[in-house]
């Protein structure tokens, strides 16, 4: 099989370092990807957090143990024109500097104190400005409650967050990336927004959630004004 022609519209299973060492350069135009940050939030971390909740259980897993290599850096960047990568602030000693960095308000101010992080921070290879993203994401609350997201993954992120960065960030006819798919939020946004798309994961139970998830969505639909206001609060 060929890349990038013969993989598009797939969720592959496997470790994506041996998959993208078989990507010629340049091949994809845009990765948009989670890593693993290495601060366990597959195990016991995610499940009892503070005094007076406990976090849902998703199950413990080693993908999240520790921080992903330098070479998987070094190949995302390698396999793709442009990259968006969530938790730079974590790799930042990997990735060369940049102008253009999306920061994710959640919104967590608005529903008082958390142990979780009131935002998080994307890398991006881009020459533009930085960009900010509110939306609310903490436990049962959400930025669009009528229309509420099931949450299958401790590190998912909103479809509403990952089609606002597509349709910012990429275009038409691209191909978007996501070698660290995880429940395959990017890729169900990417088709919702009539852009190609390929996922990787190394958790089989993921591989198929996404592909359940891709089954389920009806494309394209398009960003407007009306839907992006749905998620920001004034």
């Amino acid at each position: 099989m060929r890349f990038p022609e013969d993989y598009i519209g797939k969720v592959l299973h496997g470790d994506c370092l041996e998959i993208m060492n078989n990507m010629p350069d340049g091949c994809v135009d845009l990765v948009l990807t989670d890593p693993p940050y290495g601060i366990g939030e597959s195990n016991e971390k995610n499940r009892a957090r503070g005094n007076k909740a406990v976090a849902t259980d998703y199950g413990s897993y080693s993908w999240d143990e520790r921080r992903i290599e330098p070479e998987y850096i070094r190949e995302v960047i390698r396999a793709s024109r442009n990259q968006i990568i969530f938790g730079g602030n974590y790799y930042s000693d990997l990735l060369p500097a940049s102008p253009c960095w999306i920061t994710w308000d959640k919104r967590t101010a608005d529903i008082g104190i958390n142990d979780f992080a009131d935002g998080e921070l994307a890398w991006t290879s881009f020459k533009k400005s930085s960009r900010i993203v509110r939306y609310m994401w903490n436990g049962m609350w959400q930025g669009n409650m009528k229309d509420k997201e099931k949450r299958v993954h401790p590190t998912q992120k909103p479809s509403f967050v990952m089609e606002w960065i597509l349709a910012r960030f990429s275009v038409g006819n691209d191909i978007v990336f996501d070698p660290f798919c995880g429940s395959g939020t990017t890729l169900v946004a990417a088709k919702m927004l009539g852009r190609r798309f390929i996922g990787i994961d190394i958790e089989e139970r993921y591989v198929k959630i996404a592909e359940e998830r891709l089954r389920n969505t009806t494309p394209p639909l398009p960003f407007t004004t009306e839907k992006m206001e749905q998620g920001c609060l004034p």
